[in-house]
């Protein structure tokens, strides 16, 4: 099985049935874990030196830090309602609790920071779904810790990729520290599936073909993207929902698309304008 895609396993103690850490990805800087937990279980944690951003995935929740609170948040019972989800950010040197108030999926995200933003918390009001690209590359994004909101290193951001269309598409990477033109950025997808008997197929490749793997990945599995392109496609009859933590030397995503590729842009504006 390729080192780039973690299948989601039975749930642990604590819940979590993803954990993504720089040690096992052979990478630098993003931390991914997934937690399903029932109501009335709670889970705590330190943030050590990484900032976290806490994506209530679908469900209620609690959250607790060391200086803030929040209850009750939380609104969606599924993920591809084009609905933005809550979330709570957590900097460095401090703690959280999350306390499920009903059965909850949760998505905690990290990256090394220093401290420069408090605890806050995310509403539905501070993002938005916006449509991207025509015919079979339409998607729904919504940016949940990106341009809209201050961080670090924590990029976090949501797609949904009607069936039949791709995403992430044309096929483009950001593994190069090249700013303006390009930066350097580490990512993790996290896969969900309507129906969830699903599947959707993502390709991870270099422009030397160092790394060229395809994937087909099932619901709950998180894929790897340490450097190079990484389309997806959605089957017909099944719709794609990913979640997205991006993180690197700088916080700017500057993205680079296969030249072999690009043409189909400009083809796109052309069908867009007529």
């Amino acid at each position: 099985m390729t080192r780039l895609l973690s299948r989601v396993s039975v749930p642990n103690a604590d819940g979590r049935i993803q954990n993504i850490t720089p040690e096992s990805a052979g990478w630098e800087y993003v931390g991914f874990e997934v937690y399903t937990l029932e109501a009335g279980r709670s889970l705590k944690a330190a943030s050590l030196s990484n900032e976290v951003c806490l994506v209530i995935v679908t469900g209620k929740a609690s959250v607790t830090t060391l200086k803030e609170s929040w209850s009750n948040i939380g609104e969606r019972t599924t993920v591809f309602g084009q609905q933005a989800p809550y979330a709570v950010y957590v900097p460095p040197a401090d703690e959280y609790e999350v306390i499920a108030e009903t059965d909850l999926e949760l998505a905690v995200c990290k990256a090394p920071a220093t401290g420069q933003y408090p605890a806050r918390l995310i509403t539905p009001a501070d993002t938005r779904f916006e449509t991207r690209g025509i015919g079979t590359n339409q998607r729904h994004v919504c940016n949940i810790l990106f341009g809209n909101m201050a961080a670090e290193k924590l990029l976090v951001c949501e797609v949904i990729t009607p069936d039949g269309n791709w995403s992430s598409y044309p096929p483009h990477k950001h593994d190069r520290d090249l700013a303006p033109q390009e930066t350097k950025l580490e990512e993790t997808y996290y896969h969900r599936i309507e129906p969830d008997q699903g599947f959707v197929f993502q390709r991870v490749y270099t422009d030397d073909r160092s790394i060229d793997e395809t994937m087909a990945v099932e619901n709950r599995g998180v894929v790897m993207v340490p450097e190079g392109y990484h389309p997806v496609g959605a089957p017909h009859g099944y719709t794609s929902y990913y979640l997205n933590v991006m993180a690197g030397p700088s916080r700017e995503w500057i993205f680079h698309n296969d030249p072999d590729h690009a043409w189909i842009i400009e083809a796109d504006k052309i069908k867009g304008s007529s």
